[in-house]
C-alpha cells in the first residue's frame, strides 16, 4: 500500500504528524523525555534525529507501523518492522487462532479485514449475510467496501444505507487522513462514486434512536427477514509486524432479541 513519498526530509514529516496530532513541541518534548528546542531542531532538519528518537517520537505521536518504517527510512535507517505474508508459515499460529475466533462467534457473522478492506478471512455468518451477491464482488480480493456499498452487493438490502454508508465513508476518510495512501484513496473514491437506490418496495428504516439508541446499527434484510446488528472493530495491541498492524476484526453483535433469537436457531 503505497503512502507518503520518501523524498520528504524526515523533519517535515515528523511535524507533520505533529499537527495533525495537535500537539506543540513542548507537549510533544514533555511526552519523549526531550525539549521542544530539540524538537524544533529536529522539525526545520538542523539536527538528525537518531533511530531511537525517530521511533520515540513516532510512538508518542501515534504513527501507524508502516509509516515508521518510512520515517526511518528518510532518516537514513532501516527499516525496524517487517511485512510478513498473511500466508507464510511463520503466520500460522496466527491465523489459526483468527480462525478459531471466527468459527467461535458463529453464527454471528464476523470477518478479518488488513488496511485495504480485504477480507482475509470470515465466518459462516458473514457467507449467509452475502449470500445472493454479485459473483464478481465474492471473486478474490473480496473486498469488504465493495461488498457492502455496490448496488449489485448488499446496499439493496440494507435499510438504513445512507446512514451505514456515511458512516463508512467517513471510517475511510479518517484512515485516508492517518496513511495517506493512493490505494486507499482511489477505493474510496470508487466506492463514494457507487448510486444510492432504495431497496426493493423504496423501503426506508426509521433510523437508529427508534430501538437502538446507543450505537448505529446495521439494518438488513436476510432470508426474509429484518435483522439489526452492532458492529464492532478489534486490532491487535502492540504489533511489531505491518501485515498484523493492519488486520482489523470486525464483528456484529445482534441489536436486538429478534435477531439474536434468530440467529441462535440457526446454530441449534
Amino acid at each position: 500500500m503505497t503512502t507518503v513519498a520518501l523524498d520528504t526530509g524526515v523533519g517535515p514529516l515528523l511535524r507533520s504528524w505533529r499537527e495533525r496530532s495537535r500537539i506543540s513541541q513542548l507537549e510533544l518534548a514533555l511526552r519523549a523525555d526531550s525539549s521542544a528546542r530539540h524538537i524544533s531542531f529536529i522539525e526545520t532538519g538542523r539536527a538528525r534525529p537518531s533511530e531511537e528518537m525517530v521511533l520515540r517520537l513516532a510512538e508518542h505521536l501515534g504513527v501507524p507501523v508502516r509509516e515508521r518504517n518510512a520515517l526511518l527510512v528518510v532518516a537514513g535507517y532501516a527499516p525496524r518492522y517487517t511485512e510478513t505474508a498473511l500466508d507464510d508459515p511463520a503466520m500460522g499460529a496466527l491465523r489459526e487462532g483468527m480462525d478459531r475466533l471466527l468459527q467461535g462467534y458463529d453464527p454471528y457473522p464476523a470477518l478479518v479485514v488488513d488496511g485495504m478492506y480485504n477480507v482475509v478471512a470470515a465466518n459462516q455468518g458473514i457467507a449467509r449475510m452475502t449470500a445472493g451477491v454479485a459473483e464478481h464482488l465474492l471473486a478474490p480480493p473480496l473486498n469488504a467496501m465493495r461488498l457492502t456499498l455496490h448496488p449489485e452487493g448488499l446496499a439493496p438490502r440494507i435499510r438504513n444505507l445512507r446512514e451505514w454508508r456515511a458512516d463508512l465513508l467517513a471510517q475511510m476518510e479518517r484512515q485516508i487522513a492517518l496513511v495517506r495512501s493512493a490505494e486507499l484513496r482511489e477505493l474510496y473514491e470508487e466506492v463514494a462514486g457507487y448510486p444510492v437506490e432504495p431497496g426493493p418496495g423504496g423501503e426506508e428504516w426509521d433510523g437508529p434512536s427508534s430501538s437502538v439508541p446507543f450505537a448505529l446499527p446495521l439494518v438488513i434484510e436476510q432470508d426474509g427477514r429484518l435483522l439489526s446488528f452492532v458492529a464492532s472493530i478489534a486490532t491487535f495491541n502492540t504489533p511489531m509486524d505491518v501485515t498484523v498492524a493492519e488486520l482489523a476484526i470486525e464483528t456484529f453483535l445482534p441489536a436486538d432479541p429478534g435477531t439474536a433469537s434468530y440467529l441462535r436457531s440457526l446454530a441449534s
